[in-house]
């Protein structure tokens, strides 16, 4: 009688799965927080950047719902449409923030320093990027193309219109593992900015990596984070480390370009038996 196959735990990282904007493109994350903004006061409901920031990383209608459903917003929208933002309410700023976003999307295309050193290195691991984002396909098609034009270009590319359920939900982070071959969940690993990113790589159980300065909460220009004082970077990875923490990142770097030591600290981990189901996060800046 044959032998039963039996699981044998990977010990080799196969795919990375990147987020979009504040991981590989736009430092700071400003192209679909400045385009909320301007769709909000388009029907006359003013929000701060900070307030557009606030539910980031989650498909955008379903960002637009959120903000809606914040007292101090709601209170704005029915102080000036006399009722609550409802659903079509929802859907009526979405229609208005799409061509928004599609006609401001180039002012943001900048790639993050480090992104091409990384995904260099990465594919010559013989690791497979894959990427997913709260963009829709009509707006991650021009991300893309823009991003190509610099330089990088993912293998493979899941929009949030092209699954069931966008983040914190799993099911991109997966459908990108499951184009790329890979093998088991446990040999992927998902890098982002955001909580519904986090928690999405967590969900799909995959190792799971914040980035804390790139990216929304920190909320800078690459310009403005290199005139930051140490200090206040240090104050900065300790605040958001404190606010990404409930997603239970296994790591917290920087920026991407912190990404290959992650890969080789996983890797050895994943050799001495550790599994991201399982295993305790790194402290902050254990490999910064």
């Amino acid at each position: 009688m044959a032998q039963a196959p039996h699981y044998q735990a990977p010990r080799k990282i196969e795919c990375v799965v990147l987020d979009w904007a504040g991981t590989t493109v736009d430092f700071g994350s400003f192209a679909p927080t400045q385009v909320f903004v301007e769709a909000f006061a388009e029907f006359g409901v003013p929000i701060t950047l900070d307030e557009a920031r606030g539910p980031m990383g989650r498909g955008k209608w379903d960002h637009i719902r959120a903000l809606c459903d914040d007292p101090a917003i709601a209170a704005r929208y029915a102080a000036h449409h006399g009722q609550a933002p409802d659903d079509a309410a929802v859907t009526r700023i979405y229609e208005r923030f799409m061509p928004l976003q599609i006609e401001k999307i180039g002012q943001y295309s900048d790639l993050i320093p480090g992104t091409l050193d990384t995904i260099a290195t990465l594919r010559a691991q013989g690791i497979a990027i894959g990427s997913c984002s709260g963009y829709p396909r009509i707006v991650m098609d021009r991300v893309a193309a823009s991003a190509l034009a610099k330089g990088y270009a993912a293998d493979h590319i899941v929009a949030a219109d092209e699954v069931p359920h966008g983040r914190p939900f799993p099911s991109q982070a997966l459908a990108s593992a499951v184009a790329l071959g890979a093998r088991d969940v446990a040999a992927c690993v998902k890098v982002d900015d955001t909580a519904p990113g986090i928690i999405e790589g967590r969900a799909a159980g995959m190792w799971s990596v914040a980035l804390l300065l790139s990216g929304n909460a920190l909320g800078v220009t690459h310009e403005q984070y290199l005139s930051m004082p140490e200090t206040e970077r240090e104050a900065a990875r300790e605040r958001i480390g404190a606010a990404l923490a409930p997603a239970c990142p296994h790591y917290m770097i920087d920026t991407i370009a912190d990404l290959p030591a992650v890969i080789t600290d996983i890797e050895q981990r994943l050799q001495a038996g550790e599994m991201p189901q399982t295993c305790a996060p790194r402290a902050i800046g254990t490999l910064a």
